[in-house]
C-alpha cells in the first residue's frame, strides 16, 4: 500500500496566519501541523508516500520533509493548481499509486491514538473498492456526513449539510485502490467549484465502502478553534507518554 498527503489549499478559515504560509507548517503544540498525517502513514507501515502540495510557500514544505528518511519514508512531491478539491488532488497521484491500494490522509487531520495498520490491512486484503474512517463531532455540519439506514449501514455522504443527518463523518483518511482514478475522471465539480471527496465516497455505496470507527483522539485543524484543539489533545497525549517526540532531522 502507498500513502498520500494532501497538504494544499489556501487556508482561508485560518486567515491572517496563512497569509504568508501554508497552514500545513503552522505548530501543533510541538512540531509542524504535516507531520501528524505523516505518521498516521507510517504507523500502517507504508514507505511510499507522495505529498500533494499548493498554495503558499511549498518549498518550505519541501525543505521541511526533505526526501522522508528521518520518518522512515520515501517522499516523493506533486503539486496542485489551486483549491480544486480533494478528489481533484487524490486524482493526481494515479502514476504514483500505478496498480497498488493506497491511503490518502488530509494534511490537517490530528489522529492520536493506535497506529491504524490493522485496519490498512483489512481494506487492503479485503473486496471493497473504497474506506473510511468514522468519527463522531459536535459539529457536523462543517463536513461531510453520513447517512446511515435503521441498521447503522452507511447509505450515504453530503457534503457540509445545514440539516446533518447523524453525527458520524468520515475523518480524513480515506482507502482507495486504482480504479478510483476513473471514477475521479466521471465527477463534476460541486457548487464550490470543487470535485468533492464525498461524492466520490457514495460511489461506493451501497455495499462496496469499508467503514471502521476511530476509536483514538481526531480533530482537524482548518479553523482557529479546530487548531487550538489539535495543540491541546496533542499535549495532553504527550504528557500522558502516549505521543512519540518529533523525529530529528539528519
Amino acid at each position: 500500500m502507498k500513502g498520500l498527503v494532501l497538504a494544499g489549499g489556501t487556508a482561508t478559515r485560518l486567515f491572517p496566519l496563512t497569509i504568508v504560509t501554508n497552514k500545513h507548517l503552522l505548530p501543533i503544540y510541538d512540531r509542524p501541523m504535516i507531520y501528524y498525517p505523516i505518521a498516521t502513514l507510517a504507523g500502517m507501515g507504508i514507505r511510499e508516500v507522495m505529498v500533494v502540495v499548493g498554495g503558499k510557500s511549498v518549498g518550505d514544505v519541501v525543505e521541511l520533509l526533505a526526501d522522508g528518511e528521518h520518518f522512515g519514508l520515501n517522499l516523493t512531491y506533486r503539486y496542485q493548481r489551486g483549491a480544486m478539491g480533494i478528489a481533484h488532488a487524490i486524482g493526481l497521484a494515479r502514476d504514483f499509486v500505478g496498480d497498488d491500494s493506497f491511503c490518502c490522509v488530509l494534511g490537517d487531520n490530528v489522529l492520536l491514538g493506535p497506529p491504524l495498520d490493522q485496519a490498512a490491512r483489512e481494506f487492503d486484503e479485503g473486496p471493497c473498492g473504497a474506506g473510511t474512517l468514522l468519527y463522531e463531532v459536535a459539529d457536523p455540519q462543517r463536513f461531510g456526513v453520513a447517512e446511515l439506514d435503521p441498521a447503522g449501514n452507511v447509505i450515504a455522504f453530503e457534503e457540509k449539510p445545514a440539516q446533518p443527518k447523524s453525527n458520524l463523518i468520515p475523518i480524513g483518511v480515506y482507502f482507495l485502490r486504482p480504479d478510483a482514478f476513473g471514477v475521479v475522471e466521471t465527477l463534476v465539480p460541486s457548487r464550490r467549484g470543487e470535485l468533492e471527496i464525498t461524492d466520490l465516497l457514495n460511489h461506493y455505496l451501497p455495499g462496496n465502502l469499508f467503514t471502521r470507527r476511530f476509536e483514538g483522539l481526531w480533530t482537524d485543524a482548518g479553523t482557529v478553534t479546530s487548531l487550538i484543539r489539535a495543540a491541546e489533545l496533542a499535549e495532553q497525549e504527550s504528557l500522558a507518554g502516549h505521543l512519540d517526540p518529533p523525529p530529528a532531522r539528519p
